[in-house]
């Protein structure tokens, strides 16, 4: 950990303490059902706080990823946690991000954070560009997250392609889904409805043969969210 850049953790905390609202702390955490109190800061303001705090150039990669981990492991409110993958998400950091080793990492924090606020940005902005990067390795494994006894790595494995438009890999994306289609968890139920209709932007000719052809196995609040935004005459 002698790579950590302590200057950089130091300012986030002292910048999310600073800026901290005690009321929006009690909304925020109610909210989330977060047993983590939050200081009460907006996400825009987080946002901008690591940026201020990260405008020098990290020594290395290893450096960036110590550091993350560091404000992630060690923190005492959620923002700091939410600072922590938006330090992972720099786009001064993309290729350090978006190397296959990060894997791993990713993992973790979605292990570790355990609810649909820090799962689904690590899946979706992380976990989706190392589809891309690296195709056949995350492919792989995003299949054996999808069958994980962990809800949040088979969820992460469900929307990691959302946003990815005409490059998802609807091979893949359906394997997720079809390895959960019978889980009557919701969060997994809502991830396979949101990835579906996500999908149909590009593509609704395949997301409604895909639910006509699944239409048994698919919850109906999965079917219900995937259909969502498809026109009478389309369904």
């Amino acid at each position: 950990m002698d790579e950590v850049d302590h200057r950089l953790i130091a300012a986030v905390r002292e910048g999310l303490r600073a800026a901290g609202n005690p009321a929006l702390a009690a909304r925020q955490q109610a909210y989330m059902k977060s047993a983590m109190p939050y200081a009460g800061v907006s996400v825009p303001a987080m946002r901008a706080l690591v940026r201020a705090a990260a405008i020098d150039p990290f020594a290395s990669a290893r450096a960036w990823l110590a550091t993350v981990l560091a404000l992630w492991r060690g923190a005492e409110v959620r923002e700091e946690r939410y600072a922590a993958v938006e330090l992972a998400r720099l786009r001064t950091c993309a290729a350090y991000s978006r190397a296959r080793a990060t894997l791993p990492v990713w993992r973790e924090l979605i292990v570790d954070g355990a609810w649909w606020d820090h799962v689904d940005t690590i899946a979706v902005h992380l976990v989706g560009p190392l589809v891309l990067a690296h195709r056949a390795p995350v492919t792989a494994a995003m299949r054996r997250w999808s069958t994980d006894g962990d809800r949040w790595l088979r969820r992460a494995s469900v929307i990691c392609q959302v946003g990815l438009g005409e490059r998802v890999d609807t091979v893949l994306l359906a394997d997720c889904i079809m390895a959960n289609a019978d889980d009557p968890d919701f969060f997994l139920r809502k991830a396979i409805g949101w990835a579906l209709r996500q999908h149909a932007r590009v593509d609704p000719d395949w997301v409604l043969g895909f639910v006509d052809a699944h239409h048994a196995a698919l919850s109906p609040l999965s079917r219900r969210e995937a259909l969502r935004h498809l026109g009478p005459a389309e369904r």
